[in-house]
């Protein structure tokens, strides 16, 4: 910084010497941050991980009744009734068999552990459309190790 034509360099006082630990105070706080926030899921929350068919315990199982079972083992392709039917297919059988409006019934989808959520949501869509009460998503229990 050129001070020399009005002499600024008397006039400013000089760099404190007692902060000299506060530069490694941020360095710990900066690399604590990045331990803490730089996961994969947290600074790449669209990435994709190996996701397997989701598992609960047993003090989440819930005993509720489905009257409707279909199984889904791959994207836009369904397992009704040992008929194999596509999504549109699907939700003419899923009107045909709803019980009538106000029926309360459910459905329960045996889902593979490759479906993408889109097609999760495409059976949630259909069921709705259909007037089924619910849909429930088949899970495994978890392995105790």
């Amino acid at each position: 910084m050129i001070t020399r034509p009005l002499d600024l360099a008397a006039r400013l006082r000089t760099a404190p010497r007692g902060l000299d630990a506060l530069f490694y105070v941020n360095v710990g706080a900066l690399a604590v941050f990045f331990l803490v926030f730089g996961s994969r899921f947290v600074l790449a929350p669209g990435l994709a991980v190996d996701f397997v068919l989701p598992q609960v315990g047993a003090a989440a199982i819930s005993a509720r009744t489905t009257d409707l079972v279909i199984a889904v083992p791959a994207s836009n392709l369904a397992v009704v009734e040992g008929a194999v039917l596509d999504f549109k297919s699907l939700g003419v059988w899923l009107r045909a068999h709803n019980g009538g409006p106000g029926s309360g019934r459910r459905l329960l989808v045996q889902a593979s552990a490759s479906l993408p959520t889109r097609d999760l949501a495409a059976l949630y869509a259909l069921a709705a459309d259909a007037g089924l009460a619910g849909v429930l998503i088949a899970t495994d229990r978890t392995v105790a190790q």
